[in-house]
Order: structure tokens, then C-alpha cells, then sequence
């Protein structure tokens, strides 16, 4: 090397420059060679270099990439991958502490002893290897570099609190992933650095930071090696990590080389710890401030002398012992334990004919196992791809493209691309490899392109899952006091820079959920500039909005389109609720009080619609006494009551009463005393809506659904449930009040003493099976007789007379059903079908000698049982002019069982005659059974109580 060889040991701690001096020295010759410990390193010196020299030349080799010019002078490299026969003018090694590396120190200890430059050669590391270079290499001078920044202990902080421009260290995937979730939702993320991660998706996280888009980064120790970040403060998640084989504290040394990142030139940094971590020791402390640490004594060495005769005589060279007592013997590293396993393999071994097959073997094993899969699954990948390289020379093509095929997808997530990154790097370095593939150019650039299609997917997948990029950007700008830029869409998204911030609901503004408490103060001030003019020009457009696009629930929300806008509450009266805006206070008062007057306006006019015969009655001035007060009270129940709940009152009302009461459509049923315009679907639903407001329900109960006679008991109703709903209990179902009342007009035909049997009017009426009949007779105070008997079939008799009046058409003043209330024969359609049912008397019996099965039918036989059932059955009436149903002529009652039932629309008593038809509840006729006097639907028919 001559007398001018230099050979210089600068020693020193972090941020200390000895990095730029190594670079400026040898961009200083014609020539220069410089080993790195990390590819992430190397990427980074290399991308230096060729911004000052350019790319034509400067060369990068690492394992798994290599660029080399035709006129290269300078060449960084990884310390295993460093060209060591060129004989550069100046060579240097970095980090050489690592010499003492377990897994990798017998490298760095082996280009200690053997790489040098021709004129100059730099070694770069901590003071603690000074001792020993010393020892092992006599004519190296020494350099020492003080710290350009002061290092100081900050003591523990939560991550809550960290502060910004930090670097939080990690010693798993799984911790620094976690930790990086936690900021995220925090403080708006982090960008994400470990030696797994190809260089660009190193560099795309590392530049996320360095530009500010995000204020924290997380990363395992591997940002202690030389990697320059602007970083003020570095926190240990740990101080424990897996050296490979076991669990193990950190070396004061190690922690001091990961908190020198602090502190970038002349900007002082901190360290400390975070999370579970425990404070540190006072002389840890110490040391790391002071940069004392106990010298590095020994190395780890694997003899460089290799001898390639048979398998066992190079396992034997790389198990040499060393003859230094500054040297031990490096433990079995992967590529030795690979060559022992493949060189015992009867598949392999004899095949091994001399030292050049040797030679291929231990270049096989030396393929890192890039993958971390389990030692056999990695030495069977090392065996085929040897079987084809001694086999025919080279790796086939059409091999290699399915190998990379399965991997080239950038779908999934962060572990699976993690995975096939590391895949891909397997390929990488076998593409490196002089003469192991045919078209080293092709696959080289081919297993570029698919490791960079996948680091970029794998840095869009980090981002999205640990950066919220919405929260980033505010951040920063309001850092920087500039103005932000927000506007709502059609759809109601409110965005701030580009980012959804919320929603404009209605006239509440709903904030994204992912916010973080921290967060949600700026994302709302953020919003204000932009909604207050839009609060207005909403109130505007629904202030004329027509009533159509409003509506209001069943729970007495109201919507405008779907957008909930107000809700309902109890007001003066039942019929007249008040309204609740929702609109936020940022709105302004004006805009709270425009949108309150549209909802008050379009509730009144729903409920004058709907209720429109009701509030009619109400305003009648000709109703005077008790005809008024009744109208009152009917207004006060929403034009529903029971009967049996008003009986002396209705008792009270004389003719003429009742008479102006039913112009107004009221119907005086046995049961219910209700108005049938407003049964249908739509005031039922209101109607349920704010009764259940003046009750003061918590919840309001849903209205039944539309054209049904009959519906299941609703379990837990409140009381007053069913006759709001238009329906009354009876048994297991509650039957709709106006086809109770012609269910009443046809029992009242009936012997309630001797026993009845159901016809199929009554069936068809209720729409109900037999058995389901016969609860509601029960629920209704019947007894029902359960019978079997021998079923004949008969011809069908004729229908009878108060069966066609209860299916006739009745005047819509007086009976009609509601508009949406199914007609008799729809329900009839519905009803199974019954049999009409003979005398048992006149059925022929079957002759003795037949033994054909006898078919037995159930019959019930239904009689009065006063108060017994599940509910009270109908009451006897309160005088003859209070028994006469709605659909009776005015005017003096005929006497039972007298004349005959007017089907011709006869003039009627006290009426003015005319074809009208007669209603479903008209009286019987002669030729119908006898009424019996116990019945109390009969009880008016028979004149038993003179109202006169």
C-alpha cells in the first residue's frame, strides 16, 4: 500500500458528522468504495452521491439490487455486499461497532482486518471499538468527534402528550403497528420506518415526515444506524428486545446509538420512554448523556480462508476456531446451517463430484431467508434451485416468471404485502447473480418493477391504515395560519382542503366519527366558516319546500326528504302539538326560528286534514248541551271512546242529540262510540302519534298495519292502545271496531240462551278460523261449547237476511267502514271456508255393513256469559233511542217481529223515503229466529227500556 496509506478509526457519538466527512473524503479521489450496514442506508448515501457526481458514476450493489455503470468510480454498498478486488483509492466502513453484531459481526469483523483503500481507509463507529481496533489493527490513527447537539433524558411521557417531531422506537411489527394506530387516532398518524421495508417504501414514509404531513414517527432500532431524520426527541417503547434467541435488555451502548437520532446538527434533542416502559437507570442515564460506555473487547470472526474440497472440508474451514484472544467464533449463522442440511441430503451429496460443485453449493446457501419461513421450507427452496443450477447451468425462465407471477399483486393488506415483498427479495438476489439466469438485464429489471409495485402499494396501505391524511393537513395548515378551504357538496359532505370532514344533516352538522377528541374541536371550527352561509340558504329552500317532502314517524320525528329536522311534543291539547327544531346553534337565531314556523305550519295543516270531520264538529255552533260537551269529549279522545267509558253520558243525550251528533258522522256503536272517516291508515297513524305525546309515552307504539280485520294482541300495550288504533281486545286478537259493530249486528239475530253455532257471515266478517272465532267470542263475555260431531254435508242454505244487510253497502254518512277497511267479500275471500251445517236430526245414518272412516268435524256452541272471558261483553243499552244503531230510521221503533224489513229502500219512519239500501245492522225479520230476551246486543230490539 506504500507509506501513504492511511488507515483512520473516527470514533465518536450519533450526529456527529462522521457520515458527510466519510462521503466528502471520498468523493475527494478518482475512487472510493463505502460499506454500509443497512440497504436503507445505502439507498440513502447512494441518492447523495449521485445528486453531486451524477448516476453515470456511482454504483449501488446490496443483495438484492444492483446498479452498476459502465464508468463507475463510486460504489456504496452493504458491508456483505462490498466488492473487495478493485483496490479502490478510499474505502471506508460504517458502524463498524458492529463487529460485535451476534448474527452479522463476522463480516464487519472480516472487512476490519482485510478491506482496504490504496490510499486512504476510514473506519466510522462508536468510541467503544477503539480498544480493539487498536489491538487488531496497530497502524490505525485515531479521530474523535464531538456531538454538534446536547442529549438530554426527558423522563416518561404518555403518547397523548408526545411531542411533535418525535420518534417512537419499537422492537416488534406488532408494537410499532400498535403504537402507530394509537397516534393515528391521537394525532392524525405516523410514518412508519423498519429494516423489512424496501428502501421505497422506506423513503416514501420517511419523506411523508420529513415534509410535515405527519408529526410522529414509529420505528424499530433500525433508525439507529446512521439514517438522518428531524428528529427532536426519540421514546422507547421498550428497553427489552429478541436478539433472535432470546428476550434480553438493551445495552446502554445499543440505546444510546437509537436516542442519538435526537437532535439533528446543532438542534439539541431528547430521549426518554413511553408507554410500559419503566424509567431508565440513573447511570443508564448517564452514560447516554456523558457518551461513556464499557468498551467492546471482543469480536465476532468467521474464518475468511475458505477451502472448497468436499462439504465436510468447508464446514470444517467455517467452524475454524480463531487464534486472536480479541476474537470468538461467530455462533452458526443460517447459510452454514443451510450447507449442513443440504450437504447430508442423499438427493444432493452425490452430486458433489469437486470443489466447483462445492463452491455452487455454498453459494446457494448463502440466500438469505429473506421470507423468515422455518429452516426446512427454506433449504427445500435452496435444494431445487441448486438442482437446477447443476443440473442445467441456470434457473429456468419459465420457473422463475411463475415464482414472481404468484406474488405480483398488489391486493391486500399490510402483512400480505409485507410477506410478498419479502418473497420478492429471494428473487431479487438470485437475479443478482452473475450467470444463475439467462437474461440477467430482463429479470433484474423484472424483479425491480415488482418489488417497487408492491412497496408502493404496501406505503398506500401504511398511509391509509396510520395517517389520517384529513387531520394531517389541518394540522399543518393551521400550523401555518393559512386560510382553509371548505365547501359543501349536494350531498351534505362538508369539505375542508380537499377532506370530508362531517356531514350536513338535516340542520345539525355531524362530525366523521373517526375524531379523536383532540381533533374534533378543529375539524368543527374548520367547518363554521363554511356552514353559516349554508345554515340560511337551507332554511330558505325549506321554508318554501312544499308539504310533500316533509313527513313525520311513527316516534314523532319530522323529516324533511330523510333528514330528521324536529321532533314533536305535547302542546295545549292533543290536537294541537308543538314542535322542536333541530338545528345547531351555530345556525343563528333567525334560521332556528324560520325552520320552527315550517314545522309548526306543516304539523297543523296534517293534523286539519286529517282530523278535518272531527275539528268540523268541534266548530259546530248549532251543537248546544250535552250534544257540545259530548262533541268535546270525542275531540279530547280523538274522536274514538268506548262505550261502556261514557255510558251515562250517552245515556243523557236525548233524540235530537244524537241526531246532530251523527250528521257529523259519528256512529254510536255497542262497543264504540267513534267517527269512521278517521279510521283509515293515515289518521290512525297520527292519531296514534299524539295521543301517545299527551300521554307522555316514552315510546309511541306502531299503528297497525293497513286492511287488516283482526291482528295479534300486542304483548306490553299500553292502556287506550287498541281503541287509538281502531280496534278492540278481544281474547289473543283484536278485532277493528267498525267490523266489531257488524259482527254485533249479526249476533243480536242469535239465542244467546240455547246456544249458537257461527254461520259463515260471522266468519267472513271477522276473516277467522272456527277456533279463532271462538276466542274472540270469548274475549268478547261468550261461553264457547267445544263439540264434535259427524259431518254431512247439506245443501247450502240460504243466506240470511241480516248477513246480506251486514255484506250490503252502507250510506257513508252513517255505517261506512273506512276507505282502506276490506270489504265483506274481500274478507270472506280470505276466510277459510266453513261448511254450511245441517241438523244432526236430518242426517241419514250410515248403514251398519260400511265400513267406510267416518269424517268428524268441531263445532262450538256460543252462549252469553255476563262478565266471564277475557274482556266485558257488550253492556245492556241505556233506553231504546240509546240501543237504535247508526243506519236506524229516525222516528218512532218498530215493534219487534212486527212488518217486514224494507229491502225495496221503502220510505222510512221519519225519513223522507226514497230508494235507499238498508244498512248491515237493520232490524230481523220475521222468518229470523226468535231474539232471545237475555241477549243484551237484543236488549233495545225488544223494547225492554223505554227511552220515551
Amino acid at each position: 500500500m506504500g507509506q501513504a496509506a492511511r488507515i483512520t478509526a473516527m470514533l465518536g457519538a450519533t450526529n456527529t458528522g462522521k457520515t458527510h466527512y466519510a462521503i466528502e473524503r471520498m468523493l475527494s479521489y478518482r475512487s472510493g468504495v463505502i460499506g454500509l450496514p443497512l440497504r436503507l442506508l445505502a439507498r440513502e448515501v447512494y441518492d447523495r452521491i449521485v445528486a453531486i457526481r451524477g448516476p453515470s458514476v456511482v454504483a449501488l450493489v446490496t443483495g438484492e439490487e444492483r446498479i452498476v455503470p459502465p464508468r463507475t468510480q463510486y460504489w456504496v454498498c452493504t458491508v456483505e455486499a462490498m466488492p473487495t478486488d478493485i483496490g479502490p483509492d478510499f474505502l471506508a466502513i460504517d458502524e463498524v461497532q458492529l463487529c460485535a453484531d451476534p448474527d452479522r459481526g463476522h463480516v464487519f469483523t472480516d472487512r476490519l482486518l482485510h478491506a482496504r483503500g490504496t490510499h486512504e481507509t476510514l473506519f466510522l463507529g462508536s468510541e467503544t471499538m477503539k480498544s480493539v481496533i487498536a489491538d487488531l489493527v496497530p497502524k490505525a490513527q485515531f479521530m474523535k468527534r464531538e456531538r454538534f447537539s446536547k442529549l438530554t433524558y426527558a423522563g416518561s411521557k404518555k403518547l397523548s402528550r408526545m411531542p411533535e417531531r418525535a420518534a417512537i422506537v419499537g422492537f416488534s411489527v406488532e408494537n410499532v403497528y400498535a403504537i402507530a394506530e394509537l397516534l393515528r387516532r391521537q394525532k392524525g398518524g405516523a410514518a412508519v420506518v423498519m429494516g423489512a421495508l424496501s428502501p421505497r417504501t422506506r423513503n416514501a414514509q420517511v419523506e411523508m415526515y420529513q415534509n410535515g404531513e405527519v408529526n410522529y414517527l414509529v420505528a424499530t432500532d433500525a433508525i439507529g444506524m446512521g439514517l438522518n431524520l428531524d428528529v427532536t426527541h426519540v421514546a422507547f417503547s421498550a428497553t427489552t428486545k429478541f436478539d433472535g434467541r432470546r428476550m434480553r435488555p438493551l445495552l446502554p451502548n445499543e440505546m444510546a446509538q437509537i436516542a442519538g437520532r435526537a437532535g439533528r446538527y446543532q438542534t439539541d434533542g431528547t430521549f426518554g420512554v413511553t408507554g410500559e416502559a419503566s424509567p431508565l437507570d440513573e447511570a443508564v442515564i448517564e452514560a447516554i448523556e456523558s457518551h461513556r460506555f464499557e468498551p467492546i473487547k471482543k469480536l465476532v470472526w468467521r474464518n475468511p480462508r475458505l477451502e472448497f474440497g468436499t462439504v465436510d472440508t468447508l464446514i470444517g474451514s467455517l467452524e475454524q476456531p480463531p487464534n486472536d484472544p480479541s476474537l470468538i467464533k461467530a455462533r452458526e449463522a443460517d447459510d452454514l446451517a443451510s450447507l449442513k442440511t443440504l450437504g447430508s441430503l442423499q438427493t444432493v451429496r452425490p452430486r458433489i463430484r469437486g470443489s466447483k460443485d462445492v463452491k455452487l453449493l455454498w453459494d446457494v446457501c448463502r440466500i438469505p431467508d429473506f421470507r423468515g419461513i422455518s429452516h426446512g421450507e427454506h433449504t427445500s427452496l435452496l435444494e431445487r434451485i441448486f438442482d437446477f443450477l447443476h443440473g442445467v447451468g441456470r434457473i429456468p425462465d419459465d420457473w422463475l416468471a411463475a415464482q414472481i407471477k404468484r406474488i405480483d399483486r398488489i391486493e391486500g393488506n399490510i402483512d400480505t404485502l409485507s410477506k410478498r415483498l419479502a418473497y420478492v427479495r429471494t428473487w431479487t438476489y438470485v437475479a443478482q447473480r452473475t450467470g444463475w439466469v439467462d437474461d440477467e438485464k430482463h429479470w433484474r429489471a423484472e424483479t425491480r418493477a415488482v418489488e417497487d409495485r408492491l412497496s408502493d402499494a404496501l406505503h398506500n396501505a401504511l398511509t391509509q391504515r396510520f395517517v389520517d391524511r384529513r387531520t394531517s393537513v389541518l394540522l399543518r395548515r393551521l400550523k401555518q395560519k393559512e386560510g382553509l378551504v371548505a365547501d359543501v357538496n349536494d350531498k351534505g359532505e362538508v369539505m375542508v382542503e380537499g377532506e370530508l370532514i362531517g356531514r350536513l344533516e338535516g340542520f345539525r352538522f355531524s362530525q366523521d366519527t373517526t375524531a379523536t377528541p383532540d381533533e374534533a374541536k378543529t375539524l368543527a371550527q374548520a367547518a363554521v366558516a363554511v356552514l353559516a352561509p349554508e345554515f340560511h340558504l337551507r332554511a330558505d329552500r325549506f321554508y318554501n319546500a312544499p308539504d310533500t317532502e316533509m313527513d313525520f314517524t311513527e316516534q314523532g320525528g319530522l323529516m324533511w326528504g330523510e333528514h330528521a329536522v324536529g321532533k314533536l311534543i305535547a302542546g295545549d291539547s292533543a290536537l294541537r302539538p308543538r314542535v322542536v327544531a333541530f338545528v345547531d346553534e351555530v345556525a343563528g337565531q333567525d334560521v332556528i326560528d324560520k325552520v320552527t314556523r315550517r314545522l309548526q305550519h306543516f304539523i297543523d295543516r296534517k293534523v286539519a286534514t286529517l282530523f278535518e270531520p272531527l275539528l268540523a264538529m268541534s266548530k259546530d255552533e248549532a251543537l248546544t248541551g250535552l250534544a257540545r260537551g259530548f262533541a268535546f269529549r270525542l275531540e279530547e279522545n280523538l274522536g274514538v271512546i268506548e262505550r261502556g267509558a261514557v255510558a251515562a253520558e250517552v245515556k243523557e243525550l236525548d233524540q235530537d242529540a244524537r241526531g246532530a251528533l251523527r250528521k257529523h258522522g259519528i256512529r254510536f256503536g255497542q262497543f264504540t262510540i267513534f267517527m269512521p272517516a278517521i279510521l283509515k291508515p293515515a289518521p290512525t297513524r297520527l292519531r296514534l302519534l299524539l295521543w301517545s305525546l299527551s300521554a307522555k309515552h316514552d315510546v309511541a307504539p306502531d299503528s297497525p298495519p293497513p286492511g287488516l280485520v283482526t291482528i295479534p294482541a300486542a304483548a306490553h300495550a299500553p292502556e287506550g292502545y287498541y281503541a287509538m288504533s281502531g280496534y278492540r281486545l278481544a281474547g289473543a286478537r283484536a278485532i277493528r271496531i267498525d267490523m266489531l259493530e257488524r259482527l254485533a249486528d249479526l249476533l243480536r239475530t242469535k239465542d244467546s240462551r240455547a246456544g249458537f253455532e257461527a254461520n259463515p257471515d260471522m266468519l267472513s266478517i271477522t276473516g277467522m278460523t272456527l277456533e279463532q272465532f271462538a276466542d274472540l267470542m270469548v274475549g268478547l263475555g261468550y261461553a264457547a261449547e267445544k263439540g264434535e260431531r259427524v259431518k254431512v254435508k247439506a245443501a247450502p242454505e240460504k243466506p240470511s237476511d241480516a248477513a246480506v244487510e251486514a255484506s250490503a253497502e252502507v250510506a257513508p254518512t252513517e255505517e261506512a267502514a273506512t276507505e282502506d277497511a276490506p270489504t265483506t267479500e274481500a274478507v270472506a275471500a280470505e276466510a277459510p271456508a266453513v261448511e254450511a251445517e245441517a241438523p244432526v236430526a236430518e242426517a241419514e245414518p250410515a248403514p251398519v255393513a260400511d265400513a267406510a272412516p267416518v269424517d268428524m268435524e268441531v263445532f262450538y256452541t256460543f252462549k252469553w256469559g255476563g262478565n266471564r272471558g277475557a274482556n266485558r261483553g257488550p253492556r245492556r243499552q241505556e233506553g231504546r233511542q240509546g240501543n237504535r244503531q247508526d243506519g236506524e230510521a229516525k222516528g218512532k221503533t218498530r215493534p219487534q217481529g212486527k212488518g217486514k224489513p224494507r229491502r225495496d229502500g221503502g220510505k222510512r219512519d221519519g225519513g223522507k223515503g226514497g230508494n235507499k239500501p238498508q244498512s248491515f245492522s237493520a232490524r230481523p225479520t220475521r222468518k229470523e229466529k226468535a231474539i232471545d230476551p237475555d241477549n243484551p246486543f237484543a236488549a233495545a230490539l225488544m223494547g225492554l227500556k223505554d227511552s220515551k
